[in-house]
């Protein structure tokens, strides 16, 4: 029962390096998917993990790793490529005898949706869909890491304010590692799951106001949430160095659909799949403290 985890390496929102972690934690034999074998691969190594070192767009590389491999965890980067990475996936798997896939999707995914980003997940979808192996459909709402990368936490330590274009809507962000316990969940009983679609959120959806209110409590000290308009976001995104022009657009277009509430639900999928009610925010923002401090 050897899993493959593409992405095992990854930074923001880490699922990948936590769903190998957490089924390595099950005593379940992991094959970490990387893109350089590098000092992350090298920690998953001395947990058990067996490295494969390729790119998901390599049909070679793709079906070197999924060699012998019963089920997957498929993620892309926020990044151009995503289409052609589902394809060599699919077409690999199918042809190693691959039996389920857990494929990271976004909750913005539909096929009118303003942001191109979005379209295509809802296309890789259909095309994991089609495969012919059992696929199960993640799509998370905004993750709790990104009140450290997008929200900005320079700026909540430096003025006490968090400027974004989301109006008063809501949403419900959810830790990394709780969505990599859905993934878990479901690569190790992969059956009940076939063909479903979760919607792995945190515990309370909240508006950006009252998420400042709770930023509020847990350091003691005043946070506002200054709510800016879309265009003035993206010229600031625009002037960050390593920020492509494709993820602007795609967050431009998806805070556009916040604001009409796209993301204003609650589910309790990562109990009831990954075993244990999901992180707070306030939790969050402790065991983040010093990167929130001044």
């Amino acid at each position: 029962m050897t899993l493959l985890i593409a992405g095992a390496a990854g930074r923001h929102g880490a699922t990948g390096n936590h769903a190998a972690r957490q089924l390595l934690a099950r005593g379940l034999p992991v094959r970490a998917f990387v893109r350089q074998d590098d000092a992350r691969a090298a920690e998953l190594k001395a947990l058990g993990a067996d490295i494969a070192v390729g790119d998901l767009r390599d049909l070679g590389d793709v079906a070197s790793a999924l060699d012998g491999v019963t089920g997957a965890y498929f993620t892309y980067p926020l990044e151009e490529g995503l289409l052609e990475a589902t394809t060599t996936f699919a077409a690999a798997g199918r042809r190693a005898g691959l039996r389920s896939i857990v494929n990271m999707s976004q909750i913005t995914a539909r096929p009118d949706h303003a942001s191109p980003a979005a379209r295509r997940h809802w296309l890789a979808e259909r095309v994991l869909d089609w495969s012919g192996i059992a696929v199960t459909h993640l799509r998370p709402p905004f993750f709790l890491e990104n009140l450290i990368t997008i929200a900005g936490a320079a700026t909540i330590r430096a003025e006490g304010r968090m400027y974004l274009p989301y109006g008063s809507a809501r949403h419900a962000p959810v830790a990394g590692h709780d969505v990599a316990r859905v993934v878990a969940g479901v690569l190790a009983d992969p059956a009940p799951h076939q063909g479903r679609t979760y919607v792995p959120t945190g515990p309370a959806s909240l508006s950006m106001a009252e998420q400042a209110d709770v930023f509020s409590r847990v350091l003691g000290r005043r946070v506002e949430y200054a709510d800016i308009p879309v265009e003035r976001w993206r010229q600031m995104l625009s002037q960050v160095d390593g920020v492509p022009a494709y993820l602007i657009e795609h967050l431009s277009r998806v805070a556009e659909a916040h604001q009409h509430g796209e993301q204003d639900l609650v589910t309790d999928v990562v109990e009831t799949i990954g075993g244990a009610p999901p992180q707070s925010l306030a939790t969050f923002i402790r065991e983040n403290r010093a990167v929130f401090e001044r």
